[in-house]
């Protein structure tokens, strides 16, 4: 019995980073698995209830953005992976992780580089936690609507940049991250940020 793993959210200037883990049940398969990045926003929630519905076990979490500028994002993103597999309510033989670098835990680990679009329960894990992620966001921006966190998802588009320049970073943007550290460095000194 195979666990998959997947993280989203490393690349963002603000919110948490998530993590899921899944277990899929062979005797009740779900077609059209992908990389969630490669699917629709609206395939990928038909695809989120399937999981969860079907799955044997499944489990998300998330590292905030303090606990990011803390850490840095990959430390980050790994206690998101451990606070997923250890919220897993049954025990996997082994553990797959998407990428070539994975957490400690105490479970037979693999990792796989390009797993999210090749194993379908790391598959199911990345639908999963961006899914999980995207809903957060969207409740941040109704929270700093000034940001426009539902369309962007804190990814460093030039709407969001904009903004930050406009308004300064919220609580929720990682202050680690260059172009939020570029504008406090800025602010600091009494200047304004060159976009």
């Amino acid at each position: 019995m195979i666990a998959g793993v997947d993280e989203a959210g490393r690349g963002p200037l603000a919110g948490p980073v998530y993590a899921a883990v899944v277990v899929l049940d062979p005797q009740r398969p779900i077609a059209g698995l992908d990389d969630s990045k490669k699917l629709s926003p609206k395939r990928r929630e038909i695809l989120a209830l399937a999981i969860r519905e079907r799955a044997l076990g499944f489990a998300i979490a998330s590292a905030s953005a303090a606990e990011i500028d803390a850490l840095n994002i990959l430390q980050a993103t790994f206690l998101a992976m451990q606070r997923a597999v250890h919220g897993l309510c049954i025990t996997p033989a082994e553990v797959w992780v998407d990428g070539n670098r994975a957490p400690r835990w105490d479970l037979p680990t693999r990792c796989v580089v390009g797993g999210d679009a090749t194993v379908d329960a790391i598959s199911a894990a990345s639908i999963l936690a961006k899914t999980a992620r995207d809903g957060h966001m969207a409740d941040l921006a109704r929270q700093y609507p000034e940001y426009g966190f539902d369309r962007h998802a804190g990814y460093p588009t030039p709407a969001h940049l904009a903004a930050l320049q406009r308004h300064g970073p919220c609580p929720e943007h990682r202050r680690s991250f260059a172009p939020v550290a570029r504008y406090l460095a800025h602010e600091s000194r009494g200047d304004c940020p060159a976009g």
